[in-house]
């Protein structure tokens, strides 16, 4: 059996336990290089594929090697950058373990196709919505666990108790996402539905334009022959009485011909001052539910989410500190995680607590931020000996110094330990020797062997450059 085949044998017992995205994302173009000794040399095209599966996949990785080849005992990876080339067939087409298993799902329609109504009225415009908002994806915690399951209910049975269903909240908490998941939803459920979805704006916008030209018989048809209509910030329709007559009148046959209505507002519909009576009463009539700012685990989780999305490794540490200190809506969560991977991918550095306050002081947060005192640590990183570099080092790789100075050989000590001997050697400028006193009494040949060989590794490892800018960062370099 060629390492090639092995591999492809280990991949189809691995491909039930992991979901199918994850696996097309993580495990195309890999391959094996060698078995031997019970050592399997897995080759992958990149740093983050390399990362990623071994921290998330190692053990099943192992598993399903050894069920194929019990002597398997061991895995290493290598990067092999070639792998990733366009035309390159050394790795294995992941794709191919999935021909013909899969079943046949019903063709969803094009964006913005326009069909005629089984009423057999106007062609009405079926909206296929941003396919990133699904239900599957929108984390669920105990501030938004109703409205979630209300929009469950609305997929699964259009036009029932949950009608209409008026969802509220603050800016950047999920209404959007919620309002074309259950349009995503539906049409998935319902292919042959009609489902509109627009802005409340966008709809004044319409009537006055309908108005304009003499075309209101059109309008009606156009909105009242729809199965699902979602409608996003109702609040809108604030003192535009024309719009919100047009409208009243088109809930109206909506929901007298038990068609699924869905509107989403930033307050409740008792405190939409500017609104007639019979649309208020007529929005609490059904399901009203809010959507409030999720709680410090589920900003964690949304945070999480949102790496796996963006096939980002950021240590939980830094997440955490996002989660604490970004608690207004769940946009602004996500914005601090793109500016803090932006400046990252910019600097050549992995992401750090103190790249996430530069991002925060750019976004005038500086004085909330929790668990960071920013005037205290304006100064205390600059690094003024080797006793305060390898504190640093050993702080930021998660190890203590003793370790790092100490006889463990094990591969999360040695590496820090490497980097550190090297950053003392090449930014303090401390002679070999005297390095190696700091170390524990090491050999200068010991010292002069880590600084080479990381040196070497800086020149082919990304994650590691990274890793070491990040330290010059909080060096102060």
């Amino acid at each position: 059996m060629t390492e090639k085949t092995l591999w492809f044998s280990i991949l189809k017992r691995l491909k039930p336990t992991i979901k199918k995205a994850h696996f097309l994302t993580w495990f195309q173009g890999t391959t094996v290089l060698s078995n031997k000794e019970g050592k399997l040399l897995i080759a992958l095209p990149t740093v983050y594929a390399r990362d990623w599966i071994a921290n998330k996949y190692g053990v099943m990785v192992l598993q399903a090697a050894q069920e194929v080849d019990a002597e398997i005992m061991e895995l290493d990876y290598e990067v092999v950058g070639r792998l990733g080339e366009k035309g390159n067939n050394e790795g294995v087409d992941v794709k191919e373990l999935f021909i013909g298993g899969e079943k046949k799902v019903r063709k969803i329609r094009n964006a913005n196709e326009v069909r005629v109504t089984k009423d057999g009225g106007e062609p009405v415009e079926t909206k296929i919505f941003n396919a990133r908002y699904n239900l599957k994806n929108f984390v669920v915690g105990n501030r938004n666990r109703l409205p979630h399951a209300a929009s469950n209910a609305v997929v699964k049975m259009p036009g029932g108790i949950y009608n209409p269903l008026y969802v509220y909240g603050a800016v950047g908490l999920g209404k959007t996402h919620l309002l074309q998941a259950i349009g995503n939803g539906v049409l998935r459920e319902f292919p042959d539905m009609v489902v509109k979805y627009m802005t409340a704006e966008k709809f004044v916008s319409e009537v006055v334009n309908a108005i304009g030209k003499r075309r209101m018989p059109k309008f009606k048809d156009q909105y009242r022959n729809v199965d699902c209509f979602l409608i996003d910030d109702v609040q809108f329709f604030g003192r535009k009485n024309s719009s919100q007559q047009e409208f009243f009148h088109t809930f109206n046959e909506l929901y007298d011909r038990n068609k699924q209505i869905v509107l989403t507002s930033d307050r409740p519909p008792s405190e939409l001052d500017d609104l007639d009576e019979r649309l208020k009463s007529r929005f609490s009539m059904g399901m009203v539910v809010e959507l409030l700012m999720p709680d410090f685990e589920t900003r964690l989780a949304i945070l999480n989410q949102k790496c796996m999305e963006f096939q980002a490794i950021i240590d939980p540490e830094v997440l955490s500190f996002i989660a604490t200190n970004v608690q207004t809506s769940v946009r602004e969560l996500e914005g601090v995680l793109r500016q803090v991977m932006a400046l990252s991918q910019l600097a050549e550095t992995v992401p750090t607590i103190r790249s996430v306050v530069e991002v925060l002081q750019r976004m005038n947060k500086a004085k909330e931020i929790i668990g960071f005192d920013v005037e205290a640590k304006r100064n205390d990183h600059i690094v003024k000996n080797a006793k305060d570099l390898m504190t640093l080092v050993a702080d930021y790789c998660h190890v203590s110094v003793d370790q790092m100075t100490g006889k463990d050989r094990h591969k999360e000590v040695m590496l820090p330990r490497q980097i550190c001997m090297y950053l003392i050697k090449n930014e303090l400028g401390e002679s070999y020797e005297k390095i190696g006193m700091g170390f524990g009494g090491r050999n200068h040949t010991t010292v002069m062997h880590a600084c080479n060989k990381t040196a070497q590794k800086l020149k082919i490892d990304i994650r590691l450059v990274r890793d070491v800018n990040a330290i010059k960062r909080e060096m102060g370099l």
